[in-house]
């Protein structure tokens, strides 16, 4: 980095920026294989967290690398950048006040660590979608598995490239299990326990 950036603070302050909101900033981190259900039960949390009047953003994985991440391959130094770069963004948007929802596959335990590091202790949440590789490969949702076999996708998750299970998510559901509902109460549950989210007597004061 040159020496000649120098880092502007700014008179707003992450907690004031929080405070307005009546909630504390945190990143969800959802991460497993391709149809493990990360995307579908990040979608129906933000749906929850919006009704109920929280202010949030979700960063799914197919939509950035159609923006942010469009230079970027599916090698494994490609995928850590692309890690890499979520990470930093996800940040910005916490310091903004906002609770964040990412969906990536991110199968390496070295760079979600390095997203867990950029955080205080507490705002990490990593959401673990330990849904069974076999239940993934019978919905194949985009037909990514049945290519991936067939050899027409190379480097694919689950199949020719490894996947690092996180040994202690915060959270960790099973969507061979559980319904979409039931994940999302268990994740409000959690935000409510933590009181990075607060019932609406809280919220009000009453």
């Amino acid at each position: 980095m040159s020496e000649n950036i120098v880092w502007h603070h700014q008179k707003v302050t992450r907690a004031d920026r929080a405070s307005i909101k009546n909630q504390s900033p945190c990143l969800l981190w959802f991460t497993g294989l391709s149809g493990s259900g990360k995307s579908t039960i990040a979608n129906a949390l933000d749906v929850a967290l919006f009704e109920r009047g929280y202010h949030t953003f979700l960063l799914d994985g197919d939509n950035v690398r159609h923006g942010l991440n469009r230079d970027l391959g599916f090698s494994d130094e490609d995928r850590v950048e692309n890690i890499r770069r979520i990470g930093e963004v996800s940040k910005l948007f916490t310091d903004s006040g906002v609770i964040v929802l990412s969906a990536f596959i991110s199968p390496f335990t070295t760079d979600r660590r390095l997203v867990r590091n950029l955080f205080p202790a507490g705002e990490f949440i990593e959401v673990f979608m330990d849904t069974p590789l076999e239940t993934c490969e019978e919905r194949d949702p985009k037909g990514l598995y049945e290519k991936a076999r067939a050899g027409k996708i190379k480097d694919f998750t689950g199949v020719d490239s490894p996947y690092e299970a996180p040994e202690r998510p915060e959270v960790r559901l099973d969507t061979s299990q559980m319904s979409v509902d039931d994940c999302v109460n268990r994740l409000i549950s959690y935000l409510l326990d933590r009181q990075l989210i607060f019932a609406p007597s809280q919220a009000t004061g009453a």
